[in-house]
């Protein structure tokens, strides 16, 4: 078994059971390459599920898991009953909760970083309390970073936290390289998101957002606020985001 998939039989079409790379993503990867080198391009259609399945040797759910991940990284769109087609690439980014700002920026082929602007510990405010659900005056951690694509200043982000649930969490070093704050959550804290809220608006940018997102004033910025849940319902954190609205114009894929 492989990253909660079942067992696949001999995988073929270049695929390797020795790579530490699980199938599903080894398929992904090969198809998206497909998709940026124009081999399979704009409005092509994707081969069906049946015939994936038999070029590379694999069982059905493999193959769902790849295209599925395509779909919400925007390389693919589905239309029911026809298949699955080659999306335009547009250069948005995808509003999702539950993927980091890095992933995102790679499934784009750009170079995240991240630069530390600040952080402390704070009784929470009560715009920030209520959501988490604490008490009034309850520690929080607050972490505010600028967030760059290949150099550039594109998002500012605030993420608070109930101080109870990352002990530490300001040790570590954020002031360089492009740390993963969703790892660190995952792997140091055993913190799970697994649903959310966002809200989404816009505003004319405040004196720091004009400074650190490199934008001429009057400038407006996409703003967005998202609280994340555990698999029990309980808050793991809230983030405030300023987007810049031309480098990291968003877009949100809706299904009915």
């Amino acid at each position: 078994m492989t990253d909660g998939l079942p067992s696949d039989g001999p995988a073929v079409d270049g695929l390797r059971r020795d790579d530490p790379q699980p199938l599903y993503r080894q398929i992904k990867q090969r198809l998206r390459e497909q998709i940026e080198s124009g081999a399979l391009g704009t409005d092509a259609k994707l081969a069906s599920e049946r015939e994936l399945e038999k070029q590379y040797g694999v069982s059905r759910i493999t193959v769902r898991q790849a295209v599925r991940e395509l779909v919400q990284e925007g390389w693919l769109h589905s239309h029911p009953g026809r298949g699955f087609f080659v999306a335009r690439r547009e250069e948005t980014y995808e509003l999702h909760l539950l993927r980091s700002f890095t992933m995102i920026a790679e499934a784009h082929g750009r170079a995240p970083a991240s630069r530390l602007i600040e952080g402390y510990v704070c009784r929470a405010p009560a715009e920030v309390a209520r959501p988490l659900f604490l008490p009034p005056g309850a520690d929080v951690v607050m972490l505010k970073r600028l967030r760059c694509l290949d150099g550039q200043p594109v998002v500012l982000t605030q993420d608070w936290f109930a101080a109870r649930l990352v002990p530490g969490i300001l040790d570590l070093d954020w002031s360089t390289g492009n740390r993963s704050l969703y790892a660190e959550v995952r792997d140091r804290y055993r913190l799970r998101p697994d649903r959310g809220r966002t809200t989404m608006s816009a505003r004319l940018a405040n004196a720091e957002e004009v400074e650190l997102l490199e934008l001429t004033p009057p400038a407006a910025v996409l703003t967005i606020e998202q609280i994340a849940y555990d698999p029990q319902g309980r808050p793991v954190n809230m983030t405030f985001s300023s987007h810049h609205p031309l480098r990291y114009p968003l877009s949100l894929d809706q299904r009915g």
